[in-house]
This record gives structure tokens, sequence and C-alpha cells, in this order.
């Protein structure tokens, strides 16, 4: 069983940074592909970037490319979003989630079923 944390998510100037962590408090967490999602009042969630179970192949969309990098810790049952040169646009409810789908591009998990879903950090740009 997959139970995940969210932390890290609070209010910066735009420019800034944060990192959001993602614990797992269940035992199978390395059997998963993890993934960091944001929602906007009246929008879908969007996939921000996800990394294979491997903690090698990483995938982001376009707005996080350059700025945002997405890491695991399979040994803390952690997955991890540094989100650097913040910009207003940013601000959304994020959301770490777990998939058993096998992929290794943007458009794969785009498509795939996420099973386990955190609560939700918000995260806040004004400038």
């Amino acid at each position: 069983q997959v139970q995940l944390v969210e932390s890290g998510g609070g209010a910066v100037q735009a420019g800034g940074s944060l990192r959001l962590s993602c614990v797992d408090s269940g035992q199978t967490f390395i059997h998963y592909a993890m993934a960091w999602f944001r929602q906007t009042p009246g929008n879908v969630r969007d996939i921000v970037a996800a990394i294979h179970r491997d903690g090698v192949r990483t995938v982001y969309a376009d707005s996080a490319k350059g700025r945002f990098t997405i890491s695991r810790d399979n040994a803390k049952s952690t997955v991890y979003l540094q989100m650097n040169s913040l910009k207003p646009e940013d601000t959304a409810v994020y959301y770490c989630a777990a998939t058993a789908f096998y992929c290794v591009n943007y458009d794969c998990y785009k498509g795939a079923r996420f099973d386990y879903w955190g609560q939700g950090t918000q995260v806040t740009v004004s400038g």
C-alpha cells in the first residue's frame, strides 16, 4: 500500500526556489514510477514531471524544463521536486502521485493511471 505525504510548499517571491518532498510510508515505493502534478482552481490537474522507478529516467512538462528537477531516493521512499526561478504562473496546489505503469516518455505518463495521490501542498509565487 502506498501512502503519500507531501511537504515543502509555501510562499516565495518570483525568482525564488522551493523544494517539495513526498514520502511514501508504505513498503512498495520502489515498485512505482512517481510524478508531480499541479492544479489551479477551475483547471485540470497537469503533470509537471515524472521519474522512472530506476531514478534515472525523467520527463518534464515544457513549462518545467530547465527550472524544475525531479529526483527520488528509494532508500528513503521519497521523491523530490526542486523548483528554481519560480514564476507567478507556477502558483498551484502540487500533488505527488504513484503509478505502476511502465513509461519512458511524457505522453505515456500523461495517459497513465496514477493510483495513489498525496494530499497536496500549496505553492504561491508572488511578484
